[in-house]
């Protein structure tokens, strides 16, 4: 759930007035709520509490150095893809200790200063990887904590972009050859074996298959803390989030009307499947969600510019394009639209709203039957917690927005919107 709600005809971010920051701030804009934040992190801490047990935010989902310093004074870790990442955890107040280094790329700069400021492991993800942090390592006479990255070959039933866990990702080592590994890790001198790690992929909105995928690898991972005394197993992220309106109405009984294989997936639902597994291992766990703390706890406020109507089809045209939210285009992904104000009961119309970039990729839906919103008028974005400003890029030399966060009464900008000042600043 999430703290965006109506109050006298105007939708809020907790106490404030969206319509107020549109105004104050301009648009495109993101707006975040802190206590969804809060509240969603809380949640998943609870519901594992019978686990020894860590939470590492994966920072790809929202890098803001102030959302990580919120999430850092709830007593999250943090999972990483770069040394840019790392740099950002540490301006925002984080410990790199509480740091684990994911990515199959990392390049020497990167396990450099990994090692120089003692993050917690290294997931490797290839045993080319291997010699090479060891190799590094040595040069720098530092031993190198790793967990190494199983591929369980779980099919995890999501869109092909974001599936990690079958044989043909990219992603880790086959799960046969993973006794062989940590065998050969023991032989090189600067590596310390501390634990085991998966992940099966993103926005997975049933229990299955992070049940089918731990249920595979649970027993490799008591197999490696006798052989090999590893201190945790990383069973990954993937948490899904509900992104369509019918799934939060905000009924009491809105749970109960789904079929119970249909459910959306809860922190509850999530840890009952897995705990059991996990709990006799006596392994510390980590977990790496980062849609399923940040995604439902933010926005994008986009305004309409114009309707074209055409022989095919009615277009709503907004000043917000794929370059600030990408993930329809990228992955067809679903975003609630809402008018920011209500006036009572509008005429449905079924169109396509599209951004100004110069493609024709640059849509938010297509033939969907929304409320008929006119020019002029201001439109939220749901659920642009995760992968929404982070992903955004200055395609067709667009500004990117502002970022404020909201916590009770209270908005702050976290990050200024671009000048076209700032677009060159860096070609001069």
């Amino acid at each position: 759930m999430h703290d965006f709600s109506f109050h006298e005809n105007t939708l809020h971010a907790e106490k404030v007035s969206l319509r107020n920051l549109a105004d104050e701030h301009g648009t495109p804009l993101f707006v975040y709520s802190a206590n969804t934040i809060r509240d969603h992190y809380r949640r998943l801490d609870e519901a594992l509490a019978p686990l020894d047990h860590e939470i590492a935010f994966a920072v790809k989902a929202n890098s803001n150095i102030h959302i990580l310093s919120l999430l850092g004074e709830q007593g999250a870790s943090f999972d990483i893809v770069s040394g840019g990442e790392l740099f950002r955890v540490v301006k925002a107040g984080g410990d790199p200790a509480k740091c684990t280094f994911a990515g199959v790329g990392k390049t020497r700069e990167e396990i450099e200063y990994a090692l120089e400021l003692g993050i917690h492991a290294f997931n490797v993800e290839s045993e080319a990887e291997l010699q090479f942090i060891n190799q590094v390592a040595s040069e720098m006479g530092k031993i190198a904590p790793v967990s190494i990255r199983v591929n369980p070959n779980v099919d995890a039933k999501t869109h092909k972009y974001i599936s990690t866990g079958k044989a043909e990702n990219k992603f880790g080592i086959d799960f046969e050859r993973i006794p062989e590994v940590y065998e050969n890790a023991e032989n090189l001198s600067n590596i310390l074996l501390k634990g085991l790690q998966m992940h099966i992929g993103s926005q997975l909105t049933s229990h299955q298959p992070f049940l089918d995928a731990v249920t595979k690898v649970a027993p490799l991972a008591a197999e490696l803390k006798q052989t090999h005394g590893i201190e945790f197993f990383s069973i990954g992220g993937g948490i899904g989030i509900v992104y369509d309106p019918a799934l939060e109405s905000g009924s009491e009984d809105w749970w109960d009307s789904f079929e119970p294989d249909q459910r959306p997936l809860t922190a509850a639902a999530y840890a009952e499947a897995i705990v059991p597994i996990l709990k006799p291992l006596g392994l510390k766990i980590l977990l790496e969600p980062g849609r399923f703390i940040v995604g439902n706890a933010g926005v994008m406020l986009t305004r309409c510019l114009y309707e074209k109507k055409g022989s095919a089809k009615t277009f709503k045209i907004v000043d917000a394009g794929m370059n600030d939210l990408i993930r329809p285009a990228l992955y067809q992904g679903y975003h609630e639209i809402v008018p920011v104000q209500q006036s009572g009961p509008r005429s449905t119309i079924k169109t396509d709203v599209v951004g100004p970039v110069c493609e024709t990729g640059d849509f938010f839906c297509q033939d969907r039957s929304l409320p008929d919103f006119q020019e002029g008028e201001l439109l939220a974005l749901m659920s642009a917690g995760a992968y929404g400003a982070v992903m955004g890029s200055t395609y067709n030399s667009r500004p990117l927005p502002a970022e404020i966060l909201v916590d009770g009464a209270e908005a702050k900008v976290i990050r200024k919107r671009q000048t076209f000042e700032d677009l060159i600043a860096q070609e001069l």
